[in-house]
């Protein structure tokens, strides 16, 4: 599992690990929000209605799901199962909720990775310079990153981005003692 703030570097760190290392495969999460212009049905999310969404959490289709932003994001069950039967790595790219509701389903078959910004200010320009939302929503982000930050200590590891390169090595070799166990 990969968590960060929004603007930390965590859907940057898992696209390189993807691209670096066939054994992994991305959960695609289901979410109800619209998607950005650059986002790809069914690669980046699952975009569904809420109504969809419901059905799904009825039927106990999803392994965790939460509401963040006002949105509704979901890990489908059904494709992480059929991975892992596989013998694959899966990489989840999700808020610390998902990642609480994932630690009590797969307590011992899990490694938790947190993303901290170096500082608050650069997280706040990451978000402006990545220029996928309007203002209000980069301030609701900020307001939000305080609460999301206070979850680190439930991780199991901690990665600082000050180096999109570094913390990449970081990663991989976290992956690695997690495969030797």
């Amino acid at each position: 599992v990969l968590s960060s703030p929004s603007g930390a570097g965590k859907t940057t760190l898992s696209r390189k690990l993807l691209a670096a290392d066939p054994g992994v495969e991305l959960s695609v999460s289901v979410t109800t929000r619209a998607p950005r212009a650059n986002e790809v049905d069914g690669r980046d999310y699952h975009f569904i209605d809420r109504t969809r969404f419901s059905e799904m959490v009825d039927n106990n289709q999803f392994l965790e799901w939460a509401t963040v932003f006002g949105n509704l994001y979901g890990t489908p069950r059904a494709p992480v199962e059929a991975a892992m039967a596989q013998g694959r790595d899966i990489l989840f790219d999700i808020d610390w909720q998902g990642t609480q509701q994932l630690r009590e389903k797969a307590r011992g078959d899990m490694a938790s990775i947190f993303v901290l910004p170096p500082t608050i200010p650069e997280l706040e320009r990451r978000l402006r310079l990545r220029a996928q939302d309007m203002e209000h929503v980069i301030q609701e982000r900020m307001a939000k990153a305080g609460e999301e930050l206070s979850h680190w200590p439930e991780y199991d590891y901690v990665i600082i981005n000050d180096d999109i390169e570094s913390a990449f090595a970081q990663v991989r070799a976290i992956l690695a003692v997690e495969r030797l166990k």
